[in-house]
């Protein structure tokens, strides 16, 4: 269903089914297609609630139809995720695409999501079936294992998913040694059996200035 017409360019085949995507990330299409606008970033009251509260804006359209739709958004790099039941943890500003039968909702993610400038909540997928994420030059999967911890800096984390434990720890940033930073620096600390995706260009945060 889903497939990369190349690295920023998602073509969805649908056959009568469908597809949640980020609103106006649809750049062509062919067959017969209908498109509906649902509100919130989540599913259900809860996300809709938590999305209002933190001022995160995630507009998501349903594509419903015969034939092949395709997707983009700012020219960045897609990279396709398969999901067998588990949960992938994701910033709502790097998901482009989803499978509609999988569940979206939010997560608490307290001072890391503020440390990004993201809010307090992030976004959930979970179920069977593919996600498509997005990111600033091509992303990298990295492992963590249970005597190989990972640290990320907040601006270049994109997701995660598997049997993760994050913690929230100050010390030096890269920012830091070409003297940019101004005050304490943050980092992401990831421990357990997992997979994370970063991405190479950091996005601006707050986190090596707070």
């Amino acid at each position: 269903m889903f497939r990369l017409q190349s690295s920023r360019v998602l073509a969805v085949d649908m056959t009568g089914d469908a597809v949640k995507a980020k609103n106006g990330s649809m750049v062509a299409y062919d067959g017969q297609m209908a498109f509906k606008k649902l509100s919130g970033g989540g599913e259900g009251v809860r996300g809709m609630v938590t999305r209002r509260l933190t001022g995160e804006q995630m507009t998501v359209m349903e594509v419903k139809g015969h034939g092949t739709c395709w997707f983009a958004d700012g020219a960045a790099e897609i990279n396709l995720v398969g999901l067998r039941g588990d949960k992938l943890f994701v910033e709502s500003s790097n998901l482009l695409a989803t499978d509609a039968g999988l569940r979206t909702g939010t997560s608490f993610t307290g001072l890391r999501g503020a440390s990004q400038g993201n809010g307090l909540f992030t976004t959930t997928v979970e179920g069977h079936g593919q996600a498509a994420i997005t990111s600033l030059g091509a992303a990298v999967v990295l492992r963590v294992g249970p005597q190989y911890p990972l640290t990320v800096d907040p601006g270049a984390y994109i997701a995660h998913q598997g049997n993760l434990r994050q913690t929230f720890q100050s010390g030096v940033t890269f920012r830091t040694f070409l003297g940019e930073g101004g005050g304490e620096a943050f980092q992401i600390r990831f421990e357990g059996d997992g997979l994370v995706y970063v991405q190479p260009s950091e996005r601006a945060t707050i986190a090596g200035d707070v």
